[in-house]
């Protein structure tokens, strides 16, 4: 008997007994060692069993009936990636029955699924189930792991099938009735079938990929995972016992009795006469949980009463969790809390939590997240015995919540190596006390040496921070190249408190870029989030979450709070706030450099922070001849008595290091950054003059100029 299969050029020979005893031989079909009955092609090598080499082109599957499968030789054309099987999870290598809506299957699990919906439990008569609560063999690490092919929760939660078969299943999910009527869906019937278009559990609003759900078959896009459709929809409930509790869904916020939280669109059992609800999950809760942090279980207490929390100090009038032993009463979500948090706002040493703040000594008890209300030391908190450092349970974690870690829930990389952190190697050093200073480095952001110096005779800008240098620097003579001795030290990675990311951000140099805090272009050192691509300047990613500032007395810690910032006058959301004078900062005024050189006055201002003049006429900007509040900051030439608004005195460019190479873009020759104080050439690009930042060609005989604007 012979078969012309789509899949092969030759006929196939039906072969009845298997002649390959000595040798592996495997089916192109479902991929697995060949067994007879084959139709096969000698000469060639290829093999089909008798069930995937009779298998229809076209399949119609109970499970799916709004389209039929077609099968195919491989994965489908216009596929990139692999191929998944909708129903066992693992890749297709070999004949696929592929649906238009995206459903793929393996030839093996279509067929098998196919034979499951027709026979039912018949098909698996021949097969042994295994109880896991009897069965004491020692299992394979896989098969704990391992989940039901149908419902997909863990294989091992019921009696299943014995992997014999080839599929992992329970026995309950073999027999599930074809078609249920449901409660919270009465208009139609749900029909048991593939999730073809991912939908999420109506009840636990969870989406599903593989296995079997419940779906109305019409326009409802009604679905129910097994497991929750078998949730029952009336129960008697000992915490209410006055009418029974009926599954519904509520769309007003009502707080569930055990946990009191509150979700849009949710499934609870309610009392709609009382207003009570429960959520399903907490309708039966463990009777006790493990804290790993406490050295006693807690015992779930379902008397109705009010407390105070002693693991997070907030109020709860609900049920209950309670340890005799200690004393103490907490809501179910507080036990479940990390017992230590490496957290972004203190990345020095990770923080604890404790049920007994009063244990230690703490000098002061202001939460160090939201400065706004102090911690209560008759209950719990987050606490950094090495630097005295408290903080509320909630305020820790929501604001850990906000950052966004990977799925391992780590913020941190492997720190180990040390070494790649260090921004340059020492040539020389010398020993000042106990002290030993380098004298000279290789830093990594400039090809030659760099030496230590204190000379202050010229005006020298800081090529990492562009900010004016009054302070020892390393320089080198051969280039102009200058570094703060605090910026040549900076690490090359560094973590930043303030960013979404909480990763360690590189340090980069030769790049132009607009700093995503302070919102300046500069030509400076920038980290990077490798993330989100946010740059941010020295000048931004060096300031703490508790800095000084020379315009106030106080460290300001920065806090969500919304505030005017006194600087400036600006709202701001999350400032720099001293609590007890109603003091208030913005990051830009923050960071507002303390000297700032302007080309309308030959002597450099000095950011001041009070104006001591009383007559109207000094309250004016000498730079835009506009008015000036006197309240805010400004910046002021002594010698010659001139004010200007911040944003005058700095410009658009304050942070672009004059003097530095450009070779980018279409001029044969490099470009340096230059500022024109008296004579303003006419911009190549537009032919206005150069007022402010251009690039110009020092090639002798070149005279191109153009503006930074027209150009980058």
């Amino acid at each position: 008997m012979e078969l012309q299969h789509f899949s092969h050029q030759h006929p196939l020979v039906f072969i009845e007994e298997t002649s390959h005893e000595n040798e592996k031989v495997y089916c192109s079909g479902c991929g697995e060692m060949v067994s007879a009955p084959t139709f096969s092609c000698v000469a060639c090598g290829f093999h089909l069993h008798k069930q995937c080499a009779e298998a229809p082109s076209d399949l119609i599957h109970p499970f799916h009936r709004n389209h039929s499968f077609n099968l195919l030789k491989t994965k489908p054309d216009n596929y990139k990636g692999e191929c998944v099987c909708d129903f066992c999870g693992q890749i297709c290598e070999h004949f696929v029955y592929h649906c238009s809506c995206g459903l793929d299957f393996h030839i093996k699990c279509a067929l098998f699924s196919y034979n499951i919906a027709e026979k039912g439990i018949t098909e698996f008569q021949h097969i042994a189930g295994i109880d896991p609560l009897i069965s004491t063999e020692n299992r394979p690490e896989k098969l704990k792991n391992a989940q039901c092919f149908a419902c997909w929760k863990p294989l091992l939660d019921s009696v299943y099938f014995s992997p014999d078969c080839g599929f992992y299943l329970h026995v309950k999910c073999v027999d599930l009735p074809p078609e249920i009527n449901h409660s919270l869906h009465h208009q139609h019937p749900l029909i048991l079938q593939f999730n073809s278009q991912r939908l999420s559990c109506q009840i636990c609003q969870k989406p599903q990929r593989r296995g079997f759900v419940y779906s109305c078959s019409s326009p409802c896009k009604f679905v129910l995972h097994i497991g929750c459709a078998t949730i029952p929809t009336k129960i008697n409930h000992f915490f209410h016992r006055k009418h029974p509790l009926i599954l519904q869904l509520k769309d007003v916020g009502l707080p569930c009795h055990l946990c009191q939280e509150t979700k849009p669109n949710q499934i609870l059992y309610c009392c709609s006469i009382c207003e009570f609800a429960l959520h399903i999950e907490c309708a039966s809760p463990p009777p006790i949980i493990e804290d790993k942090s406490h050295p006693h279980p807690f015992t779930l207490f379902w008397r109705h009463v009010s407390f105070i929390c002693d693991a997070c100090g907030t109020p709860g009038n609900h049920a209950s969790y309670i340890c005799s032993t200690c004393c103490l009463i907490v809501h179910k979500k507080c036990i479940s809390l990390p017992g230590t948090l490496r957290h972004p706002m203190h990345y020095g040493h990770p923080i604890s939590r404790t049920y007994f703040l009063g244990q230690y000594e703490i000098g002061s008890w202001e939460c160090r997240i939201c400065h706004v209300e102090d911690v209560n030391s008759r209950h719990g908190g987050y606490y950094c015995s090495v630097c005295n450092y408290v903080a509320h349970v909630n305020c820790a974690i929501e604001d850990y919540n906000w950052y966004e870690t990977d799925e391992s829930g780590r913020i941190d990389e492997d720190d180990a190596d040390t070494s790649a952190l260090i921004p340059y190697s020492i040539i020389k050093e010398t020993k000042e006390g106990e002290n030993v200073v380098a004298t000279e480095i290789k830093h990594f952001s400039h090809d030659h040496n760099l030496v230590l110096s204190n000379d202050m005779s010229d005006d020298k800008y800081c090529d990492g921070c562009v900010l004016s240098i009054f302070t020892s620097y390393y320089g080198c003579s051969q280039c102009g190249f200058f570094l703060h001795k605090s910026c040549a030290e900076l690490p090359r990675k560094m973590h930043l408190w303030f960013d979404l990311h909480p990763k360690l951000h590189p340090l980069t140099v030769d790049r132009i870029f607009r700093c995503d805090i302070c919102e300046y272009e500069s030509n400076g050192f920038v980290y990077t989030c490798n993330i989100c691509n946010h740059p941010y300047c020295l000048r931004c990613a060096l300031v703490s979450d508790n800095p000084i500032c020379e315009g106030h007395e106080h460290r300001l810690p920065c806090y969500k709070y919304k505030a005017l910032c006194n600087a400036c006058g600006d709202s701001s959301n999350w400032p720099f706030r001293c609590k007890g004078c109603n003091f208030a900062l913005h990051i830009r005024c923050l960071t507002l450099p303390l000297t700032a050189q302007h080309k309308s006055d030959e002597h450099p201002y000095k950011l001041t922070y009070h104006d001591n003049k009383n007559y109207p006429e000094s309250n004016y900007c000498d730079i835009c001849e506009e008015e000036r509040n006197p309240t805010h900051w400004f910046y002021h030439c002594a010698i010659c008595d001139t004010s200007a608004h911040p944003k005058c005195a700095l410009g658009k460019y304050s942070f672009f290091k004059q003097g530095s190479i450009y070779t980018k873009g279409d001029h044969p020759h490099p470009l340096t950054f230059v500022k024109k104080d008296h004579h303003y050439p006419e911009c190549h690009r537009c032919g206005d003059r150069c007022l402010d930042l251009a690039l110009e060609c020092k090639t002798a005989g070149c005279s191109y100029i153009v503006h930074w604007e027209c150009i980058k």
